[in-house]
C-alpha cells in the first residue's frame, strides 16, 4: 500500500492484497462488480480525492524537502525515545538502539503492577494538553509515538515531561500511595466543571488533577468532557444530526 506521508498513520490509498478466503469480506460496490461483500462507498476502488493530497505534498516539498522532512521526523522520534527510555521501555530498537520515525513505549508491565490499563494513561495525557499517541497498535497495551517533522524541540520536551510525570503517578499507585480505583489516571480527564465543583471527594487534590505540570498554569487545555466509555460508544452509535426530514 501507499500511504500519505505524514505522522500518525495515514490512510492507505493503494491496492491491498488478501488471500482468497478473505475476498468475500472486502467491500463491494452496488453498480460495479469488483468482488467483495456489502458496499461501503460510492467509489468502487477507493476515493480518488485522496490522490491529489499526496501529489501536492510531494510536488511542494520536492526531493530535498522530502529528504529533510524524513530526517527530522526520524530525529524527533529518536529524541523522544532517548529522553524516555529510562522511564518507559522502547520496543523494536535497532542494533545500536535507534528507532525509525516512531517509537513504541511499552507500558504493559508498569500498568499491570499498578492495576491500570493503557486507556488510563492515554486519557491522563489530556490533562496535560495532549491527544494520546496511537494506542495498542501494533502491540496491545503500548503507545506508538510518531512525531512529525513539524514538531519543535520545546513541544517534544513538553510531551516528554508529561510522560515522565505520568510515570511517577503510575509508580505511586503501584506503591499503594494512591488507590488503584481512585487516582489521577482513572479519574482523567478532568473537566473545569469537575475541578471547580463544590464537592470533590477524590483521593487526590484538585491541583494534582488539573495542574500536574508547572506550564499548565499558563497554558491550560480543559477537556470538554470527562471519562467516556470507549467500548460502549463504539457499540452504541448515536447520531446528533437533525433527521433528514428537517
Amino acid at each position: 500500500t501507499f500511504a500519505i506521508p505524514h505522522g500518525g498513520g495515514g490512510p492507505g490509498i493503494g491496492p491491498i492484497g488478501v488471500a482468497a478466503h478473505l475476498a468475500p469480506h472486502l467491500p463491494g460496490h452496488p453498480l460495479v462488480d469488483c468482488g467483495g461483500g456489502e458496499p461501503v462507498a460510492a467509489a468502487p476502488y477507493g476515493s480518488p480525492a485522496v490522490l491529489p493530497i499526496t501529489w501536492a505534498y510531494i510536488a511542494m516539498m520536492g526531493a530535498a524537502g522530502l529528504r529533510e522532512a524524513t530526517q527530522v521526523a526520524i530525529l524527533n522520534a529518536n529524541y523522544i525515545a532517548h529522553r524516555l527510555r529510562d522511564a518507559y521501555p522502547v520496543l523494536y530498537t535497532g542494533r545500536i538502539g535507534l528507532v525509525a520515525h516512531e517509537c513504541i513505549l511499552d507500558t504493559r508491565a508498569m500498568l499491570a503492577e499498578a492495576g491500570l490499563v493503557v486507556d488510563d494513561l492515554a486519557k491522563r495525557l489530556m490533562d496535560f494538553g495532549f491527544h494520546a499517541p496511537t494506542m495498542s497498535f501494533p502491540v496491545a497495551g503500548t503507545l506508538m509515538v510518531e512525531p512529525t517533522e513539524s514538531e519543535a524541540r520545546p513541544e517534544l520536551d513538553r510531551f516528554c515531561e508529561a510522560m515522565r510525570a505520568i510515570r511517577a503517578e503510575l509508580a505511586a499507585v503501584a506503591r499503594g500511595e494512591m488507590p488503584a480505583d481512585d487516582n489521577p489516571l482513572t479519574g482523567a480527564p478532568h473537566t473545569a466543571a469537575a475541578v471547580c465543583a463544590d464537592s470533590w471527594g477524590r483521593a487526590y487534590t484538585r491541583k494534582q488533577a488539573a495542574y500536574p505540570a508547572p506550564w499548565l498554569r499558563f497554558a491550560k487545555y480543559w477537556p470538554p468532557v470527562g471519562r467516556a466509555d470507549n467500548v460502549w460508544g463504539d457499540r452504541n452509535l448515536a447520531c446528533a444530526c437533525q433527521p433528514p426530514a428537517e
